[in-house]
């Protein structure tokens, strides 16, 4: 019965920080307070693929899910890189963080185990046709021949705009962080995450 009694007030709790944090919110993407959409795609964590989703990362705390244009490019290896030395600290506010691009597996599977960036410590989940980022609301732009990444090898695949939302664990979104360079992008994820915990029951 206490378990029961506990929950109107945990959904309360999480809806009010959720409302704290409204002004993280851009002008694109789903906004803050609507339902974020199911998350179910392969996801790769220090070199193996494995299966995610959403709903069970939810069950033990906020989740930040972030899109980013392309594994091994300038911004999203400084964005993973930051996310992946700062992880503590937001598992430290109770979150874990996925990352979510239009890379193939293969792809991921080496950008999850580099150690330059995702170092083995973050995931990154492949959407290779952009239907979750396009569920997400996120501008996705088509594959650019001839381009290449920072290792030299051309990149086959579409764009998802560079966009992170929190999430809380009713499955609402708490902040919507676009327009933001990949270090800021990072950080104002932690902050968001970090006053969802000080609002926590």
């Amino acid at each position: 019965m206490s378990s029961l009694n506990s929950m109107p007030r945990q959904r309360s709790a999480w809806a009010a920080a959720l409302l704290a944090l409204c002004s993280f919110a851009s002008q694109a993407a789903l906004h803050p307070g609507e339902v974020a959409p199911d998350i179910q795609l392969q996801a790769s964590l220090n070199g193996k693929a494995y299966a995610y989703r959403l709903k069970t990362a939810l069950q033990s705390g906020p989740v930040v899910v972030y899109f980013y244009p392309s594994a091994y490019t300038n911004g999203c290896n400084i964005q993973a890189h930051t996310f992946a030395t700062q992880l503590d600290q937001f598992h430290k506010a109770g979150a874990t963080v996925l990352g979510v691009s239009l890379d193939s597996i293969a792809r991921l599977n080496e950008f999850s185990a580099d150690p330059d960036y995702c170092a083995g410590r973050l995931s990154v989940a492949s959407d290779v046709n952009g239907v979750v980022a396009r569920a997400y609301d996120l501008q996705v732009r088509e594959a650019q021949a001839h381009r290449k990444d920072s290792r030299g090898q051309e990149i086959d695949h579409g764009f998802a705009e560079r966009t992170t939302f929190v999430i809380t664990p009713d499955g609402r979104i708490a902040a919507t962080l676009g327009g933001l360079t990949p270090t800021e992008n990072v950080a104002k994820a932690l902050q968001a995450v970090q006053q969802l915990a000080s609002k926590a029951p």
